[in-house]
This record gives structure tokens, sequence and C-alpha cells, in this order.
């Protein structure tokens, strides 16, 4: 993997860059939709594809317990597997432990953990998920982290985070394929002290980029802010800096604006199942009665397939019947929607108007809001 940085941003530490994998390049700032089991929810790859989507992520966790990382292996690897051509991210599977913690042991070698599907009793540590992703063929591959939960002691989150960077070290000595770029996971909860800890004991280290994790977890958004903030200052700028897990419109925008580069969330497409639409205005719940016999698209100049044909009247009867239409017609906008995001984000980086970007963009949401606010007088 190489990561050329193409232009910085006068107004802020954005900046516009390539990345360059196995499976093509990438243009970053970007957007990962969230492909648990291979697969983004409700769409398939070429809809996906067409959306814009040029990344996707993948969860180690749920392939390795189904349908197992070295079935996939012996089937061409996920890329194949999944039919997707494009470069793929898979995680380490630290962050699903977290979610699972009733189920799990933690000890210096890593995780013992009951699968959710069955049961049985499964051990994942640093050397494991990196054989897992390995197998699976990922052009990204994280190393194994402990992420606290939230509202942990500041003396717990001190041992995860010692925890994290032994880990990260094993990873970095069990890494058999140099040509899967390996991030390592900074750790830290909401304490600035161990945010920097960890990022300067995973930079001495040296791998090719940076993820910041543990956020987006029930923390206060302002406070997520500073974190990641600070976090960036002791990463690399030659190197991609990636914020997992956090992703509104709002997120990105200002996540952006402080030098990151990748983002994944399953908002879009958790949104879309349940109804809930992006625009440039802000969000549309389409199962609202004043939609009922309303013949416009979700958005009049968006130019995804969804918009380009079916009309809101016709997405909330869908939704209200509980159609698998649905969820693919919803997701198919989402993801262009984030797609076109991301692209204007990027072209406003390179002509140098971030800022009226930024501006434009609030601005759009403040006068949707107030004539809401007029309507319902």
């Amino acid at each position: 993997m190489k990561f050329i940085i193409k232009k910085n941003c006068t107004s802020s530490r954005a900046r516009l860059g390539e990345l360059v994998t196995n499976h093509g390049t990438i243009e970053t700032p970007v957007f990962m939709p969230v492909g648990t089991l291979g697969s983004i929810k409700a769409v398939t790859p070429e809809e996906a594809r067409d959306a814009g989507v040029e990344i996707i992520l993948a969860n180690t966790y749920h392939l390795y317990l189904r349908p197992g990382h070295a079935l996939i292996e012996r089937l061409g690897g996920l890329h194949r597997f999944m039919n997707w051509p494009g470069p793929i991210l898979t995680d380490s599977g630290g962050f699903q432990t977290l979610s699972l913690s009733k189920l799990r042991t933690i000890s210096p070698e890593g995780v013992t953990f009951r699968s959710h599907l069955d049961g049985s009793t499964h051990f994942l540590g640093p050397a494991k998920a990196m054989e897992i992703q390995r197998s699976l063929g990922a052009d990204i591959t994280m190393t194994l982290d402990e992420c606290a939960p939230a509202g942990a002691s500041h003396d717990y989150v001190r041992n995860s985070v010692r925890l994290t960077e032994q880990w990260a070290r094993r990873g970095l000595e069990q890494r058999k394929d140099e040509s899967q770029a390996l991030f390592g996971i900074v750790q830290g909860g909401i304490y600035p002290d161990l945010r920097e800890l960890s990022a300067r004991g995973l930079v001495r280290l040296g791998f090719d980029g940076y993820a910041i994790g543990g956020l987006a977890i029930g923390e206060d958004t302002r406070i997520r802010e500073q974190i990641v903030r600070l976090t960036r200052e002791f990463l690399p700028d030659e190197k991609p800096a990636y914020l997992m897990g956090v992703g509104t419109p709002e997120d990105i925008i200002e996540s952006v604006k402080m030098g990151l580069d990748m983002f994944d969330c399953v908002l879009p497409t958790r949104g879309a199942r349940n109804g809930m639409l992006f625009t440039k205005t802000g969000k549309l719940i389409i199962k609202n009665s004043r939609y009922a016999q309303d013949d416009s698209p979700i958005e009049e100049d968006c130019g995804c397939y969804t918009c380009s044909r079916y009309s809101r009247a016709y997405l909330r009867h869908l939704y209200l019947s509980r159609e698998i239409l649905a969820s693919t017609l919803n997701t198919i906008h989402n993801l262009h929607y984030y797609s076109h995001l991301l692209s204007g984000i990027r072209q406003a980086i390179k002509e140098d108007r971030l800022a009226e970007f930024s501006h434009d963009f609030y601005a759009r949401r403040v006068e949707n809001r107030d004539q809401s606010e007029a309507e319902s007088l």
C-alpha cells in the first residue's frame, strides 16, 4: 500500500490523498460502508459500486465464525467470494468482543469468548487475528485491540492501552504478507494522557497507517471531537489516519478538517433499513404522513438510481408495507449521498474552498430547520 498526499488545505489540516492498494486506488478522504458478513445489507456489490462506493469494511470476528476464514480462502479469498473487485478493509474483531463483553475473558494472550451463534468457545489473539485477515485476503488489515467500555476508569483504560500495544507488536511480528497493509489502533478512552501514550507507542512500532478507535460508544460529542483532535496531533502526517465507527455527515466534515482520511459507520445502511434518508438539508424520515402523496424524489438534484425513478410516496408505501425493496432503494440512496458528500469534500480541498463548502453544508441545514419550525406553527 502507498499513501500519496496530493494537496493540503490552507484553512485546516484537511488533505486530498490517494491510497494505492492491491485492488485499486482510492481517493481520500473516503467513507467505507460496513459489509459485516461480506455483504452491504440490502444491495448487491454492483449496486454499491454504481452508488459510488470504492472500498468496503468487512468484519473479521463474524466471518471467522461464519462461514469461516479457511473456507473463504479455499474459495479464492473474500474478493472473489463476495464478487467485490475493489479494496477491502477488515477490522480485527476487538470491537466485537467488547459488544459481547458478557461472553468474553481477556488475558495478555488474547480474548477467549463464546460464540453468539451457538455458545461454542473460541480464542482470538493477535496472531489469530492476523491469520484470519491473511486468509480473507484483505487489502488493509488491523491489529487486535482492546476497546475499553464507556465509562471505564483511568486505571482500566491505562491497562487496556498497554495491552493494545503488546498485541500490536505481536501482530507486526506475525505479519506474513507484506502486500497487505497493517494499521495500528490507538486506544485510550476519553483520557488525553492515555491517548497520547497509545499513539506514541504505536507510532514507534511503525505501521502503514493508524486508526483512532474506542469512540462513538456513548461519550459526549464535544469530548469525542476533543479526543480526535488531540490524538491526530500525535500521528504522522505521511500515513493515512482512520477514524473508526464515527460517521454522521457532520462528524465526517469536522474530522476531515482535523486531518482524518478514512471513515466507516453503519449509519447510512442501518438508517436506510429504518426509513431514515440523508439529504443536503438533513434527515428525511420516510414514514411521516406528509410524504403520503408526495410525488417528488427524496432529493430533487440527486442523481442516484432511487431518486431518478421513485417518489417519496412510493418509498413510504414500500416502507410501511415492509417490502424488502424499501431497504434496497433506501440504501442505494444513502450510499450515493455519502459518496457524493465525500466527493464534494475532496473537490473542495482540491480547489482550496473547504471552509466555504462547510459553511454551505451547515447553512442548508439551518434553513431547513427554520422552515420546519415555521410549518409547525
